[in-house]
C-alpha cells in the first residue's frame, strides 16, 4: 500500500515534476513475468526514479546500511525503504553475495522485477565500473530474461555527499532484454559469468555512454581515499602544527 502511495501520491508527481525525465525503450520492460533490470548506479536519487516511471512494481537490493542506521532519522529510513519494496543485504564477509543471490531469486520466483546494480555500489566519479557476476548467476538459475538501463544525468543532479539534488536534465534508457538461454546450466562456469556480466555491461555502457573502467568501483575508490590520507599525513609531516599556548 506506503509503495503505491510513494509511486502515484506523493514521491512520483514530485521527481517527475522536478526531473522531467526524459523516458526511452519503456517498452522493453516485460509487461509481465519475471525478469532483472540491471542498471548503473550514479546517486542515490536512482533508488525512486526508476521506480517512478516503470509501469509495474520493481524489488531493488539495497545495502543493509540503509536499515540499520541509529536514532529516529534510521528509523525512519528503514521505515522508507522497506515500504517502497527494498531489500536489505549485508554486503559484509564470505556469505554476502550468496545472501543477495538468495533474496533476488525469492523476488524473481513471484514473477516479479527484480532491479540490481551490477557494479555493486554507486560509482563515485560518473565512470561505469566492471560488473560483478551476481547478476549472471541469478539470470541463469531463475531462468529470466536481463533489461539494461541507464541512468544520465542523476550523477551532475545528486553527486555522491550532496543531501538534496539539485534540478537537472534526467534521462532513463532501457534497452532490449538480454536472453542468456543459451547458458542453462552453467551457472558453475566461472568464465561463462563473467562473460554474461561482461556483456550486461557493455549493453548498460552502449546507452549511458559513459567512460568504462574494468576494474570494480568499490577497490578503485578504496585506493583513492587511501591515496588521500597519504597526502594529508605527508601535508602533515611537512607542515606540522605547532603546539598552541
Amino acid at each position: 500500500m506506503f509503495y503505491y502511495l510513494l509511486k502515484y501520491v506523493v514521491l512520483g508527481p514530485l521527481l517527475r515534476l522536478v526531473f522531467r525525465p526524459r523516458i526511452e525503450g519503456l517498452d522493453h520492460v516485460p509487461a509481465s513475468g519475471a525478469a532483472i533490470v540491471a542498471g548503473n548506479h550514479l546517486s542515490f536519487a536512482d533508488h525512486f526514479l526508476m521506480p517512478a516511471i516503470l509501469r509495474r512494481r520493481i524489488t531493488f537490493l539495497a545495502k543493509a546500511e540503509y536499515f540499520t542506521g541509529p536514532g529516529v532519522k534510521g528509523r525512519l529510513t528503514a521505515f522508507f525503504f522497506r515500504s517502497a519494496g527494498q531489500i536489505p543485504v549485508d554486503r559484509s564477509g564470505k556469505e554476502a553475495g550468496q545472501a543477495a543471490i538468495r533474496e533476488g531469486l525469492g523476488v524473481l520466483a513471484k514473477d516479479e522485477l527484480l532491479g540490481i546494480y551490477p557494479e555493486g555500489t554507486r560509482s563515485h566519479d560518473g565512470r561505469l565500473y566492471k560488473g560483478k557476476v551476481g547478476v549472471a548467476v541469478m539470470a541463469l538459475r531463475a531462468g529470466v530474461p536481463v533489461v539494461p538501463c541507464a541512468m544520465i544525468g542523476t550523477f551532475e543532479a545528486q553527486p555522491p555527499g550532496r543531501k538534496i539534488p539539485r534540478v537537472h536534465p534526467v534521462s532513463i534508457r532501457f534497452g532490449e532484454p538480454l536472453d542468456f538461454s543459451r547458458y542453462a546450466g552453467m551457472e558453475g562456469e566461472k568464465a561463462v559469468l563473467r562473460a554474461i556480466t561482461d556483456e550486461i555491461m557493455y549493453a548498460i555502457l552502449h546507452l549511458s555512454g559513459q567512460e568504462y573502467v574494468d576494474r570494480y568501483a568499490a577497490e578503485v575508490k578504496a585506493e583513492e581515499e587511501a591515496a588521500a590520507k597519504e597526502r594529508a599525513a605527508e601535508r602533515g609531516r611537512r607542515f606540522p602544527r605547532l603546539p598552541q599556548r
